[in-house]
């Protein structure tokens, strides 16, 4: 039996040029069905902290008034076996090299999301990826995500990566949690710890999850899943 499984994408940091070290991509996913009711539950954590459904949950928005709404958010991706996570770091993007690898930042920003998505497909399964409209050129990004998982996998008929779409982060509840797992990992690696209730989020993740942000967990790890990528690792 085909599981269809829907994986939402974010990013963090990604332009060459934005005066940002740190780059953070990373992905929620998991079961059609599973991401409905996901999102039913994270709409009634907002409402019991007295925030409506429609307002957006996002790292920038963490403060110490609605520290114990984000540490609920946390504790429901790791309480619910279904949700799964899988976060790819660049400690320093300001460093690489593009010339030496005959690419552009672009070329490399793809090989980065590969890296980030292909260790998750499995051929058994298909697959929706819906992505945060970021900026205008969204379109042609996330079609040429497509041709490139596609291509990995010989999936020349699309039947594992069947969709590839651009979502806007406020009307879709599971991406916005990726986007405080993935800003956790962001906040981590910049190593300035100015937000006592950021800290406490990164700290309940680290407790939750038995890892410290700082290192790769097995490729394997099927819930919160990190690799720290360096340039002289071997690029696809």
């Amino acid at each position: 039996m085909i599981n269809e499984i829907n994986m939402y994408c974010d990013e963090s940091c990604h332009i060459e040029n934005d005066h940002q070290k740190t780059m953070v991509l990373g992905s929620v996913w998991a079961s059609v069905e599973s991401s409905k009711s996901a999102s039913i539950r994270i709409k009634e954590i907002k409402a019991k902290h007295g925030i409506a459904p429609s307002q957006e949950v996002k790292w920038t928005k963490i403060s110490p008034n609605n520290t114990s709404m984000y540490l609920d958010l946390v504790d429901y991706f790791f309480d619910n076996a279904d949700l799964h996570f899988r976060g790819l770091v660049v400690p320093d993007k300001t460093i690489l090299d593009h010339e030496s690898y005959g690419q552009t930042h672009n070329d490399w920003y793809y090989k980065m999301y590969f890296l980030l998505l292909t260790a998750v497909l499995a051929k058994e399964n298909k697959y929706n990826i819906y992505m945060d409209i970021k900026d205008t050129l969204g379109g042609k990004r996330i079609a040429k995500l497509h041709e490139v998982l596609a291509s990995a996998k010989y999936d020349f008929e699309r039947n594992v990566v069947s969709r590839t779409q651009l979502i806007r982060s406020h009307e879709v509840q599971l991406i916005q949690l990726a986007d405080v797992l993935i800003g956790a990992l962001m906040y981590k690696h910049r190593g300035v710890y100015a937000s006592e209730a950021k800290k406490a989020i990164v700290e309940r993740i680290e407790k939750r999850s038995g890892f410290t942000l700082m290192r790769n967990t097995l490729l394997t790890e099927d819930k919160f899943n990190i690799f720290i990528w360096k340039q002289e690792q071997v690029e696809p």
